[in-house]
């Protein structure tokens, strides 16, 4: 298939990718014929659509406005899926970005000249600059631990749960230190016996998740991809804020009897060094995510610390990629300030002295 020539992909249509599209049609960048949106879901809401039913947006951090049009104060009480899909798929309508889907890009490479080579099943788009915004949602991590194998019961991620219904009556070991464990720890334990088990102590913070506390999450974030290391999970450095879903798993009292990491799983539950020893018929491991950037592979951009090295949202490995969604930017409050960067970062390197293109419809303002 012939390989089509553009000047920018966007790769996924989540927060990040959807502010970076916005800026890239600020900056006069032309729909479909200059910039366009890869998108492996087959509707609009980006990891969003797949929340787990019960999750309401008042059991969130918070969802930040896209640039350009409020999220507004829909009802807290509402499925966060499917408000906030509603909310994308009504941005992708108003600015009329160029989304096309399904569209999962397999594989970036280096082209010919001055492209690089997206690989989707809409065709290969020869790109002159790549705006990667895939997020995390599609890369679960689940630890390694001895005997992880011989579990006879069920084993699923924070990714893959959708009812507590589904462990009526059961003995469910929850796995995890984050608002997702303890969100599905609450819901779990109404239907069946519960066990919680963190890595470290869980840190209570006591505090509401501010502005001011998110830009200090971005920040310590940012200093860890510019030393070219791995992000980092986000409970690392924000600790567990006051939520609607903590105080009510105090109240219930499943915050209680915490335990620490187990040694080893058996085939009916798990195991510590000390001799205690939990049944379990089921292990929920809300562990949390890695970068969905395996695409990414065949520039070769890791560093030896593990992670992409970043100057801002671009790579420096590889000055024609930029990366949102990544790092400090894996978060609502970072993804419009990393979409406007990377779209300036872009008109940059293709318009050498800054200058604003001008495209036939769009007002050049960013």
């Amino acid at each position: 298939m012939r390989e089509k020539a553009i000047d920018v992909v966007v790769i996924g249509a989540g927060q990040a990718g959807l502010s970076s599209a916005y800026f890239l049609g600020r900056l006069g960048f032309v729909p479909h014929r200059e910039f366009v949106v890869l998108d492996a879901e087959d509707g609009a809401g980006g990891a969003w659509r797949h929340r787990w039913p019960s999750l309401r947006l008042d059991g969130v951090h918070g969802i930040h406005d896209l640039p350009g049009m409020p999220f507004g104060a829909p009802d807290a009480t509402r499925p966060a899926a499917e408000v906030v899909a509603g909310y994308f798929a009504d941005y992708e309508r108003r600015f009329d970005l160029p989304v096309l889907r399904p569209a999962p890009v397999s594989a970036v490479r280096h082209g010919a000249g001055d492209r690089l080579l997206v690989e989707s099943p809409h065709g290969t788009w020869a790109a002159r600059a790549v705006i990667n915004a895939t997020g995390t949602w599609l890369k679960p991590f689940i630890p390694y631990y001895p005997g992880i194998g011989d579990f006879r019961g069920r084993q699923l991620h924070t990714a893959d749960y959708r009812s507590a219904e589904e462990f009526r009556g059961m003995r469910v070991v929850v796995v995890g230190g984050g608002i997702s464990a303890v969100e599905l720890l609450t819901e779990i334990s109404a239907v069946a016996s519960t066990t919680w088990v963190t890595r470290r102590p869980p840190e209570f913070t006591g505090e509401e998740f501010t502005p001011d506390k998110g830009r200090e999450v971005v920040a310590a974030v940012e200093r860890r991809v510019r030393a070219g290391l791995p992000p980092g999970s986000v409970v690392s450095v924000t600790g567990l804020p006051e939520t609607t879903a903590i105080r009510r798993a105090r109240r219930l009292g499943v915050l209680d009897g915490r335990l620490p990491i187990f040694n080893r799983i058996t085939a009916d539950g798990v195991a510590w060094r000390d001799g205690h020893f939990v049944q379990a018929d089921a292990i929920l491991w809300a562990t949390g995510f890695r970068p969905a950037i395996d695409h990414l592979a065949p520039l070769r951009l890791r560093e030896p610390g593990g992670g992409i090295r970043l100057d801002g949202t671009r790579a420096v490995a590889e000055p024609r990629l930029h990366l949102v969604g990544y790092g400090p930017s894996a978060s609502t409050i970072g993804a419009t300030r990393a979409g406007r960067d990377a779209a300036r970062g872009v008109r940059d390197l293709l318009k050498p002295g800054g200058a604003v293109r001008q495209g036939p419809t769009h007002a050049a303002t960013a």
